[in-house]
């Protein structure tokens, strides 16, 4: 199915009338996120290399208008002036793996009208969804404290597009691996995983199956030891890696109970067999509140791995984001229903060594020791760059994690910091509501 008909019907109604009314002119819309969800700080910029790839491949064919004209109850000829319609314009954004706040412009779409309408859709979708994912995840790097966080998502993600890239969203930020074949062979990143309860069942006994694995398994192995009885699964997995001597590297896996007491236990018991070198798993439904949780109470657990909660971020399986047009044919324009106003005209963020962000215009120069976020990264249909590799983006957020406020980190009760707007954009933005008060709102023009 071709991505250009993956839109909301509004967008071709609107499209089909600027087009019928020659409104063709270039349009900015700036796509942002009016709030940050509860128990949120930050969110972590990401989606925008998806965004190019479906801006860049941006085709209206025959089929697309044949779907048109079937969702318009119309003939197809009356859509004939779409097609052939290409993405041609031009983005400005933050690079993905950049820590954004409330109000700020993730991305800005320069296009002629129908075109930049059009794609409202999908490229809302994809950094809306991939941004909340990311920001998640963070937070469980965060919470984790240095030690390993892998992802177990993808059999609970919504759709297997989603679990790719949950997995690349976690590596982004931090993670060590991935339970997602597919994910680690076109990422390049580490496979994780074990074995599932259903493994320990078929064989009879725990001793039977861990034998059996690490027959089929030379080398490090992680064992699940809590389908009977985590205080017996751990022996028998101590005893087995002790006789097959695979200590070094091996796990073991606790997947249910009160994990904070199991990890203790399974720490003495594979102590008191010599196993200091073999390390403890713990999964089941873990998230940031569960891992601090366990950090904080010093238990001693060495890699989590996080599943559901993360891969459709639980406790805020959404943003309040937007795509709101800022400029028409020359024209900033504003919208001004209550608790959505909008500010007018092209956008840049320019971001201080603390955090101090200030919502500029395009072209207002930042001061000394001040730097502006967003780029170019389309121009004409054409990314200005090759597709960056995953490295630049984990680098990025790296840097960016090590300079964010503490506040704004916590786990519980973060406190983000609130960008202003410049001068610049206050003044314009009172001149365009005197000029809809005085053009359109006046009484005598109502």
């Amino acid at each position: 199915m071709s991505d250009a008909r993956t839109t909301d019907l509004y967008e071709l109604t609107m499209a089909m009338s600027y087009v019928r009314e020659n409104m063709t002119a270039p349009a900015t819309f700036s796509l942002f996120v009016r709030d940050l969800p509860p128990e949120r700080g930050f969110l972590v910029a990401a989606g925008l290399e998806s965004a190019l790839d479906y801006l860049s491949g941006y085709r209206i064919g025959p089929e697309d208008v044949e779907a048109f004209a079937y969702a318009l109850g119309r003939p197809p000829r009356d859509l004939v002036p779409l097609l052939g319609t290409a993405f041609e314009g031009e983005v400005r954004a933050v690079p993905e793996g950049t820590v954004v706040f409330a109000g700020e412009p993730i991305l800005e779409v320069t296009a002629p009208l129908p075109v930049a309408q059009l794609v409202e859709t999908y490229v809302l979708n994809l950094v809306s969804f991939q941004t909340a994912i990311a920001s998640k995840a963070a937070r469980c790097v965060i919470a984790a404290a240095g030690r390993p966080v892998v992802d177990f998502s993808l059999r609970r993600t919504h759709g297997p597009e989603a679990g790719h890239d949950v997995a690349r969203l976690g590596a982004l930020v931090g993670f060590a691996g991935t339970s997602n074949v597919e994910a680690s062979a076109s990422l390049g990143l580490p496979a994780i995983g074990t074995m599932a309860h259903s493994y320990i069942e078929a064989f009879g006994s725990e001793e039977k199956a861990f034998r059996a694995f690490a027959r089929a398994h030379p080398g490090p192995v992680t064992f699940l030891v809590d389908t009977y009885d985590s205080e017996k699964g751990v022996r028998t997995a101590a005893r087995v890696l002790k006789s097959l001597r695979l200590g070094a590297g091996s796990a073991v896996r606790l997947d249910s109970g009160d994990l904070g007491k199991e990890a203790r236990r399974a720490r003495s018991i594979l102590d008191s067999a010599g196993l200091q070198n073999v390390q403890i798993v713990a999964s089941g439904g873990l998230d940031e509140t569960s891992v601090e949780r366990l950090v904080s109470d010093e238990a001693p657990i060495d890699v989590f791995a996080v599943g559901t909660r993360v891969g459709v971020s639980a406790d805020a399986p959404y943003l309040d984001s937007a795509y709101k047009m800022v400029a028409y044919d020359g024209r900033p324009v504003m919208k001004l229903s209550s608790h959505k106003i909008t500010a007018p005209g092209e956008k840049q963020i320019l971001r201080g060594h603390d955090f101090s962000d200030v919502i500029a215009l395009k072209d207002e120069p930042p001061p000394p020791g001040v730097r502006p976020l967003m780029r170019p990264v389309m121009r004409d249909g054409f990314r200005v760059n090759d597709r960056p590799a995953l490295r630049e983006a984990q680098e990025r957020f790296a840097a960016e994690l090590a300079r964010l406020p503490l506040d704004a980190r916590r786990i519980g009760e973060p406190v983000a910091p609130h960008p202003v707007f410049s001068d610049r954009v206050t003044e314009l933005g009172e001149q365009v509501r005197r000029r809809i008060e005085s053009e359109l709102l006046s009484p005598e023009k109502v």
